[in-house]
C-alpha cells in the first residue's frame, strides 16, 4: 500500500474489515431458539481475510 493512503479507500477498508467478524452471540437463539449451542460463525456470511481473499477497495 502506499504511503499516503486515500482517505475513501480507508474507510472502504474499514467497512470490509467488520464484516469478516462473526455474528453476535444473540443472533443463534434468535434464528434457532432458546437451547442450541450452535457457534455464532456459522451466521456470518461474509467470512474473509487478509491473505485468503482479496477485496476491490
Amino acid at each position: 500500500m502506499a504511503r499516503n493512503t486515500p482517505k475513501g479507500k480507508k474507510i472502504r477498508l474499514g467497512k470490509l474489515g467488520k464484516r469478516s467478524k462473526w455474528a453476535p452471540f444473540w443472533i443463534v437463539p434468535k434464528i434457532l431458539g432458546q437451547g442450541k449451542k450452535v457457534h455464532p460463525s456459522k451466521f456470518s456470511a461474509g467470512k474473509r481475510s487478509w491473505r485468503r481473499t482479496k477485496t476491490k477497495a
